[in-house]
C-alpha cells in the first residue's frame, strides 16, 4: 500500500510512478507497461500541442473507453490544455450543449459519432478530429504546471437542471488519486476492471488511483452484467467499482464460485448501498472487501467506511477520506451535535474550483470554510442531510430538495426505500413525495418486481408492521425497468418528472 503523499504534482506525472515492467493498461490492443504508458501520454500530448491551441484551451472528447480516451485525461493537461470528457452515451443535443458551454476548441471523437451531429452542433471555433489523427513520434515530458492550474472540467449528469461544469485542478486530481489508492489499499498486483464512464469523476479516478498505486487497469465497455462476469474471469480482475443499480444487476447474474472468488475489493459510490445489497454482495463475494463511499463531483470523495465495519453498520457512510475535512453543520453554520441532522460540508484540498463560467451557482455551493474549520480556503455545501453518530460514523438522511413533506412530517426517501427493499419483495425502488390535497405530499414508491401484484400485497402487509403510519407509502407505481442517468445511477429526476408533471 502506498503512503499518502500530500505534495501535489502535475497530474500528468502519474504514469511514471509504476514499477519497471509492470502492466499499467490492458485493453483490446494489448498491454502497456508503465514506460509505454508514459511514452504514449507524451506522444498524445505532443500531437495535441502540434495543433497550436492556446494555453488553457478546452479539449473535449466523446469516445468509448478506447486507448485514446484513457490517455487524454493525462495528455491534455500535459500539453497545457483542459480536458472536457463527454459521456459516450449522451446524444447530439447534450453534446452540443457541453461543447458550447465549455467553449471547446477541439473535439476528439470517432467518424460515426461525428456523423450523428448536425452542422451547428459543433461551434464554429471548435475543430473536430478523429482520435486516429492524433499521432506524433516525439513526446512531451511531464508538465511543470502549478497545483492550482485547471486540468479538467467534468460535467454533471444534469439530472437536476442543465449540466454544470465542475472545474478541477491538477491538485484536485492528484490528491484524489493518492487518497483513494491509499484507503483502498491498492497494490501493484491489483487488476482494476474499469466499468464506469471515464467522464464520471468516480470512473476517471479509477485510472488515476490505479496508476498511483502502480497497478493495472482494464477498461470495459459492457452491455450486460454478464459481460462483467466474463471480464472478471478473463482478466483475473481483483477490483470493481460500481453504483447501486450495477450491483443489483450483478447480483441478478450467475457467478461461478471460482470467478466470484477472484474479486478481493468492491467499491461503491454514486448512491447509498441498502442493507439488503450489502448482505447480497457479502454473500456472493465472500473474499472481497466491500467499501462504501460517499462523494460529490464538487469535492470528488468525502467519506469511506472501513470494510471491517460494514456488516455491523451497513447504513453508514463512514468517516472523512485522506485530505478531506467533513463537517455536519446547522443552517446557522455551527456544528451539529452527535445524533443531530445537518448539512454535510466538505473543506480541504479536494474541493473543486467551482462551476465553469457560472458564478451564480458557484456562489450558492462554494463558500469560505467556516471559521471553526481546520481547513482554510473554500468549502462546498453538499445539499445532503447527514447525521454523525456517537460512534463517529456519518449516516445519510437525504437531499434537502428530495425530502418528503407529508402531514407536517419531513420524511427521508432513503429511509422509506430501505424499508421497502429490506424484505426482498422488490428488486429496486425509489420513493418520492407527490402533491396531495390532504397530506401536502403523499409517499409514492416506483419499484420493479417479478410479480408486482403479489409484491404490493406483501409489501403493504409488512410495512404496516415495520413503519409508522405517517411513513406508509400511499401509492406504488410498477416498472419493468427504472431509468438510469448517463453515469449509471438511478435517474431520480426523470422519475420525479413522470410523477409530478
Amino acid at each position: 500500500m502506498i503512503a499518502p503523499d500530500p505534495t501535489p504534482y502535475p497530474i500528468d506525472s502519474l504514469p511514471s510512478r509504476g514499477a519497471a515492467g509492470a502492466v499499467a493498461l490492458e485493453d483490446r490492443h494489448g498491454q502497456l507497461d508503465y514506460a509505454g504508458l508514459e511514452a504514449a501520454v507524451g506522444r498524445l500530448a505532443a500531437a495535441l500541442d502540434r495543433l497550436g491551441l492556446g494555453e488553457g484551451a478546452r479539449v473535449a472528447s466523446w469516445l468509448p473507453k478506447t486507448r485514446t480516451a484513457c490517455l487524454l485525461p493525462l495528455a491534455a493537461p500535459r500539453a497545457g490544455l483542459v480536458h472536457v470528457p463527454i459521456n459516450p452515451v449522451l446524444k447530439r443535443a447534450q453534446v452540443a450543449y457541453i461543447l458550447a458551454d465549455s467553449g471547446a476548441e477541439l473535439l476528439v471523437s470517432q467518424q460515426a459519432r461525428l456523423q450523428s451531429l448536425e452542422s451547428d452542433d459543433v461551434p464554429r471555433e471548435c475543430r473536430a478530429v478523429l482520435e486516429t489523427e492524433l499521432e506524433a513520434t516525439d513526446a512531451m515530458p511531464p508538465s511543470n504546471a502549478g497545483s492550482d492550474t485547471l486540468a479538467a472540467i467534468l460535467y454533471t449528469s444534469g439530472s437536476t437542471g442543465r449540466p454544470k461544469g465542475v472545474m478541477l485542478s491538477h491538485a484536485n486530481l492528484w490528491l484524489g488519486a493518492i487518497s483513494v489508492a491509499h484507503y483502498l489499499k491498492l497494490q501493484p498486483a491489483d487488476r482494476v476492471l474499469g466499468v464506469l464512464p471515464l467522464s464520471f469523476d468516480y470512473g476517471q479516478n479509477q485510472l488515476f488511483s490505479t496508476w498511483a498505486a502502480g497497478a493495472r487497469v482494464v477498461p470495459l465497455d459492457y452491455l450486460t452484467a454478464r459481460d462483467v462476469v466474463k471480464a472478471v474471469d478473463r482478466h483475473d480482475a481483483t477490483t470493481i467499482a460500481g453504483v447501486p443499480p450495477l450491483w443489483v444487476q450483478i447480483l441478478e447474474s450467475e457467478w461461478p464460485e471460482e470467478v466470484a472468488a477472484k474479486l478481493t475489493r468492491l467499491t461503491n459510490s454514486g448512491g447509498a448501498l441498502t442493507p439488503r445489497l450489502v448482505r447480497g454482495l457479502r454473500e456472493r463475494f465472500p473474499a472481497a472487501d466491500l467499501y462504501a463511499m460517499y462523494g460529490l463531483t464538487e469535492a470528488f470523495r468525502s467519506t469511506w467506511l472501513d470494510p471491517a465495519l460494514i456488516d455491523d453498520h451497513p447504513d453508514a457512510m463512514g468517516k472523512a477520506v485522506p485530505f478531506a475535512e467533513v463537517m455536519v453543520l446547522r443552517p446557522d453554520g455551527s456544528r451539529a451535535d452527535a445524533g443531530e441532522a445537518g448539512e454535510l460540508v466538505h473543506a480541504g484540498p479536494l474541493v473543486a474550483q467551482g462551476y465553469w463560467r457560472d458564478p451564480e451557482r458557484t456562489a450558492q455551493r462554494f463558500r469560505p470554510a467556516p471559521r471553526h474549520a481546520k481547513s482554510s480556503g473554500m468549502a462546498v455545501w453538499s445539499g445532503d442531510t447527514v447525521i454523525e453518530g456517537e460512534d463517529g460514523l456519518l449516516r445519510f438522511v437525504g437531499r434537502d430538495d428530495e425530502m418528503i413533506k407529508s402531514a407536517g412530517n419531513r420524511i427521508s426517501p432513503t429511509e422509506v426505500e430501505d424499508a421497502v427493499l429490506v424484505g426482498g419483495e422488490v428488486s429496486e425502488a425509489a420513493a418520492f413525495g407527490v402533491p396531495d390535497d390532504r397530506l401536502g405530499q403523499a409517499i409514492t414508491v416506483v419499484a420493479r418486481a417479478a410479480d408486482p401484484q403479489a409484491a404490493e400485497v406483501a409489501l403493504r402487509q409488512r410495512l404496516r408492521r415495520d413503519l409508522p403510519s405517517f411513513m406508509q407509502p400511499a401509492y406504488y407505481v410498477w416498472r419493468d425497468a427504472l431509468p438510469r442517468n448517463p453515469n449509471g445511477k438511478l435517474d431520480r429526476a426523470a422519475l420525479r418528472r413522470e410523477l409530478t408533471p
